[in-house]
């Protein structure tokens, strides 16, 4: 028998790869996936965004039971982790997800082909079959789906068990009684901060001067002053130069980033989360013509395709916002335009979570990136300390920031630190997208008590007649 013959193939089962399978095969493609790990769902589903939030919302019970279930007048006994119980469920959640993709594989008929795909050019793929055996498949239209891994620390060897990166910190066997993290990006302070509620004494080392390097400046010292108070510890403006193993752990030496004498920290367990780096290894790339930017990316045009004839690219692969999210949007659009559609990503609007408590949200442009440009803007805050449902909710963190253009009123920017962030940010989104302004939010009426009235509010302190400031 021949190759079989599809319309497209994706390589790579994470967001990107396999939304972008489902909505080719909606579009009445034949599509095959090729993904080289047991389940489907990529890093997020498996070792990042979902397990992550897991353990997170694992840790906010334990935290709200040790810390404020008597403000509600609720007695607790003596507290205990149960480390084993809380990574089952963890594992319980990833499964679930992953078998769901199975399910809507087989619901929109996307073959799933297990194995490690590699370009032939011309339109092929070999596969290395996880089963056994080989396989070459064709299309005219391949998609490289294939996300990104953690970025390694010259001299800090990753273990999995000392050291560790975001894949080892979330399958921990035992709460650490000390963990330095290297790197104060969302992935380290949302790992941290998991660790620090159970028990953990965490330490942040940051080669920058401040933490969460994308956010507005705002965001992100409300951001730090915050989880302080928690009990992490920040080490700003310190770069990483040597390890060594002690008999409890690790010895990590750092200098200050500009220069100036070695200082050691000591820890049970290192997290290494300076970033992510792109998988383009042993994939045939060069073979192919696939050509790689000056930062390793895969170098796409402005329809996401590569330098080789019918080779596209999305997600992590090719850089950008490093979201899960971002590559699913991509993945649909470039589908469509596979399908003759008008397909389109909006990346001045795709917004950014922190899923840290508080957690921290963003779109659009920030205050330093306005100030930088030389536009006029409007700023509007609102605490959640005056609003209602905040207080009755017992968590008053933070504040909304919408930025606007002054003349226009058009919401160019907002920023939210509080409870629920992640959620409450997509009005502004969603105000962005269709070029709505902050007196197109002002004048929505919105349900009280809520916290979105935060977001209501902010808009209406642009122009300086906030109700309840």
């Amino acid at each position: 028998m021949g190759a079989p013959s599809y319309d497209v193939i994706v390589i790579g089962g994470g967001p990107g790869g396999y939304v972008g399978a489902i909505r080719a095969a909606q579009l009445g493609m034949r599509v095959a996936c090729v993904e080289k790990r047991d389940t489907l769902g990529g890093t997020c589903l498996n070792v990042g965004c979902i397990p992550s939030k897991a353990l997170l919302q694992s840790s906010h019970h334990f935290d709200d039971a040790k810390n404020h279930f008597a403000d509600h007048g609720i007695q607790t006994g003596t507290l205990k982790v149960d480390v084993a119980k809380m990574m089952a469920r963890k594992n319980e959640v990833i499964a679930s997800n992953t078998k769901g993709i199975d399910f809507l594989f087989k619901k929109n008929k996307v073959d799933r082909i297990h194995g490690h795909a590699r370009l032939l050019g011309g339109g092929k793929v070999h596969v290395d079959l996880a089963a056994g055996g080989e396989r070459t498949l064709e299309a005219p239209a391949i998609v490289l789906a294939t996300g990104s891994f953690s970025a390694p620390l010259a001299g800090l060897e990753v273990d999995e068990k000392t050291v560790l990166s975001s894949t080892g910190a979330l399958e921990l066997d035992r709460i650490p009684e000390t963990m330095i993290v290297i790197g104060a990006g969302v992935i380290g302070l949302e790992l941290g901060s998991v660790w620090s509620r159970l028990g953990t004494r965490v330490q942040v080392i940051e080669y920058l001067d401040h933490v969460l390097p994308p956010l507005d400046g705002e965001i992100r010292t409300a951001m730090q002053k915050s989880l302080a108070a928690q009990g992490i510890e920040f080490h700003l403006g310190r770069s990483v130069v040597r390890s060594e193993r002690t008999a409890k752990g690790v010895r990590v030496f750092a200098t200050p980033s500009a220069g100036g004498e070695e200082q050691a920290f000591e820890a049970q367990t290192v997290l290494v989360a300076i970033g992510r780096r792109p998988v383009t290894a042993d994939l045939g790339l060069e073979a192919a013509g696939v050509a790689l930017n000056a930062r390793g990316f895969v170098q796409v045009d402005e329809t996401l395709a590569t330098t080789a004839k019918g080779v596209y690219a999305i997600g992590d692969v090719i850089g950008g916002m490093m979201l899960a999210h971002k590559a699913e949007e991509e993945g649909v659009a470039l589908m469509e335009r596979l399908a003759g559609q008008a397909g389109h990503v909006d990346y001045a609007t795709i917004p950014s979570v922190v899923y840290t408590t508080p957690e921290a949200a963003s779109v659009g442009q920030t205050e330093e990136q306005l100030k930088a440009d030389g536009v006029d803007y409007l700023v509007g805050k609102f605490p959640f300390a005056a609003n209602g449902r905040a207080k009755a909710n017992g968590f008053t963190d933070g504040f909304v920031k919408v930025l606007a253009n002054r003349r226009t009123g058009r919401v160019l920017g907002c920023h939210i630190i509080g409870p629920q962030a992640g959620d409450l940010i997509m009005e502004a989104v969603t105000a962005m997208v269709y070029g709505g302004s902050i007196q197109d939010i002002a004048y929505t009426c919105h349900p009280h008590p809520q916290l979105a009235e935060a977001v209501k509010e902010a808009a209406l302190a642009a122009e300086k007649r906030a109700l309840h400031i």
